[in-house]
């Protein structure tokens, strides 16, 4: 590891933060002064940056204590808004998956399916506020004798309800394109015949983990925003691979590094959990996430300066390649071309569409901004890191530094 010429700890940043005196920007900002000043300069000047996503996470979902019934009951089989549940950890807890559909969807059998509304969609009905339609079924103990419950409950009406979220914040995705000669419908999205479309779905250089690509700072412990209020980062995602082929700047060249997220759902907002049918694949959850970056020494302002032009995702062809599992990559493309609205692919010009917001995405790292100014939010340090932390990475100063 190289040595340092700036070096913060997570107690001299939160004392910063308390007294009002933190130098906080968005990972956008964040660039520029990286440009300007230089890494050095820039870890010397910067404090903490801020970043933001908000796109469909699939591996989403809820636990919900709904608290005892009178008689009490042992609840084994669990419906809100007919969306099922799985009802198999205790009395009266359950786990409610994003993906899951009503029970009476047609789901593909009239193709391509609507799947009109799942447990995202319950998920994001709760954090409004409203009340929805609580069914449950139980066979009757000596100690549980209730075996039928139906009525209206409410998030505030719970005795506990944490957002549960196995895998959100993929490091870099593919970029979704169908080489066949029909429309697909996929969790991308559809995607037209002849390479019609490209769909990618992250925020590019807002994107939490492009800014800690070897999770140097993000690990078991680290405090963020999750939905709208405060969640936490409780363990690697499942699918975590942080061994990908990288970028000479240490970004992963596709899917890589994930998170397990968990927070309060009663405190978070349905403007940033919003529930998503994607027609002919299924329901699922748009989650935001912002993950503070605390600039420790110029390696992380070297991370936190890269830019949408130095980020780079996978084409994949979901047409034929991406079911068949074949792995074959069709060529790299920039954030910065992705956003621009086309890419060219074999010659020709494609038209690119975003499933993550942008909009939302800035919001989000602003939002964590202002909180962290007002002293409102302070730097969770990691009780562990993830895995993927101990790869040794030297910072180039030479480009970036004056």
């Amino acid at each position: 590891m190289a040595n340092f010429q700036v070096n913060k700890t997570y107690q001299e940043i939160n004392d910063k933060i308390r007294k009002g005196q933190a130098v906080v920007v968005t990972a956008e900002e964040m660039i520029d002064i990286v440009r300007t000043k230089g890494e050095v300069a820039a870890a010397r000047t910067v404090d903490v940056v801020t970043t933001g996503t908000f796109s469909p996470m699939c591996s989403s979902g809820a636990i919900l204590n709904f608290g005892h019934t009178k008689p009490p009951m042992k609840m084994a089989k669990v419906w809100l808004n007919n969306v099922r549940t799985y009802a198999g950890l205790a009395a009266v807890d359950v786990y409610i998956g994003a993906t899951e559909p009503t029970v009476d969807d047609p789901l593909n059998q009239v193709y391509p399916g609507e799947f009109k509304y799942g447990g995202g969609h319950v998920i994001q009905d709760l954090v409004a506020g409203k009340a929805v339609h609580l069914e449950a079924e139980a066979y009757g103990t000596d100690c549980y004798p209730n075996k039928r419950l139906d009525r209206e409950i409410t998030l505030k009406q719970m005795v506990n309800a944490i957002l549960c979220n196995p895998r959100n914040c993929y490091q870099n995705y593919n970029v979704a394109v169908n080489l066949s000669k029909r429309t697909i419908y996929t969790y991308m999205g559809p995607l037209r015949p002849k390479a019609g479309n490209a769909n990618f779905c992250t925020s590019g250089a807002l994107s939490p983990l492009f800014n800690d690509p070897y999770y140097r700072t993000i690990g078991i412990g680290t405090r963020i925003f999750l939905g709208g209020g405060v969640g936490y980062v409780v363990f690697p995602g499942t699918q975590h691979n942080p061994g990908k082929p990288r970028s000479e700047h240490g970004i992963p060249l596709g899917p890589a590094g994930t998170l397990f997220l968990m927070g309060d759902l009663k405190k978070m907002t349905p403007r940033y959990l919003v529930g998503v049918s994607l027609i002919g694949y299924g329901c699922s959850l748009s989650v935001g996430v912002g993950i503070p970056i605390p600039i420790l020494n110029e390696e992380m302002a070297h991370f936190c300066g890269v830019s949408d032009e130095e980020l780079l995702a996978p084409i994949v062809d979901y047409g034929s390649d991406y079911p068949a599992g074949t792995g074959r990559v069709l060529g790299q493309v920039s954030y910065a071309q992705l956003k621009r609205g086309t890419l060219t692919l074999e010659g020709q010009e494609v038209p690119t569409v975003p499933l993550s917001s942008m909009v939302r995405a800035r919001e989000i790292a602003q939002l964590l901004k202002e909180w962290i100014l007002v002293g409102q939010f302070l730097l969770g340090e990691p009780v562990e890191l993830l895995p993927g932390s101990e790869q040794v990475h030297c910072v180039p100063t030479a480009s970036r530094d004056s």
